[in-house]
């Protein structure tokens, strides 16, 4: 394809009756793409995340159009209202506050309930901190699982992280700042101290920062600070096939001592029998 042909094709974005899910800058908004600015520029509307945010993006780059709040809170109102525009023939924008819409926000939604109702829908790709974070960690990643921000419930929490202790893939999570500390304690838990991390701090923005490089290590750089900005988390998977199953071992820890066993027996015997350190059952507790 030659630049006129690409330029000609270019021309016909946005398209009529198209949902675009716009990727944005998820910090530093010279990342946004000439591909991103024109489909804002020209849809009939834009489906916002946060007005507010979004309105950033269009002033620096002079970019006027109407905005509609489209959030995890109205969503179920809003969606019916998009799929009649889009069937009316319009095209709309969606963005989130930051990165790729439908991961961790509502934009997975409206894909969803436009795929069904045979609208298309075009991806406008841009920044993703999960990716971003992945490729500047220096762990594998030719494979890996995305967990985004982990259950509140504590019971689904603890089945997560426990499959994140077993898995052998590269593992990236999503954290708010104050809530890091309490995670980075339970991965210490179901990981051990050792397991190779690395925590992502305001990626693309003038104090972006890369800590590590193990549990033990990110722990002791937080535990006197106050911790700021948007947090992804890299966690180094397993090499072994086989993982004792931390839970059950920690039960049987506990099962052992009220039996009457010392806890350096307790986990003597544990250790031997499950193919760990002694320090290993110690770090479970």
């Amino acid at each position: 394809m030659n630049n006129n042909s690409f330029l000609s094709q270019r021309k016909k974005e946005p398209e009529k009756e198209t949902l675009y899910i716009v990727g944005t800058p998820i910090g530093n908004l010279n990342d946004i793409s000439q591909r991103a600015l024109n489909i804002l520029e020209n849809v009939s509307l834009i489906a916002c995340e946060d007005t507010r945010q979004t309105k950033k993006i269009m002033s620096k780059f002079n970019i006027s159009n109407k905005l509609i709040s489209f959030n995890k809170h109205n969503s179920s109102i809003k969606i019916p209202k998009i799929l009649k525009d889009l069937k009316e023939g319009k095209s709309i924008a969606i963005v989130s506050d930051a990165g790729i819409p439908g991961i961790c926000d509502p934009g997975e939604e409206i894909a969803r309930s436009v795929k069904k109702e045979g609208i298309d829908i075009i991806c406008i790709p841009g920044a993703c901190a999960a990716i971003t974070a992945l490729v500047s960690s220096g762990l594998p990643s030719s494979s890996f699982v995305f967990e985004g921000f982990l259950p509140k419930k504590q019971i689904e929490r603890e089945k997560i992280l426990l499959e994140i202790s077993k898995n052998q893939k590269t593992t990236i999570i999503y954290e708010s700042p104050h809530r890091l500390k309490k995670l980075l304690k339970e991965l210490n838990d179901f990981c051990g101290g050792d397991r190779e991390i690395m925590v992502a701090r305001e990626l693309t923005k003038k104090f972006e920062e890369h800590i590590g490089n193990n549990i033990n290590e990110v722990i002791n750089f937080f535990n006197d600070k106050d911790i700021l900005g948007e947090i992804t988390i890299v966690v180094k998977g397993i090499k072994r096939d086989l993982v004792p199953d931390k839970l059950i071992i920690k039960k049987d820890l506990n099962d052992l001592i009220s039996a009457g066993l010392s806890l350096s027996a307790a986990s003597k015997y544990l250790a031997k029998k499950n193919g760990l350190k002694k320090s290993e059952i110690y770090n479970m507790i």
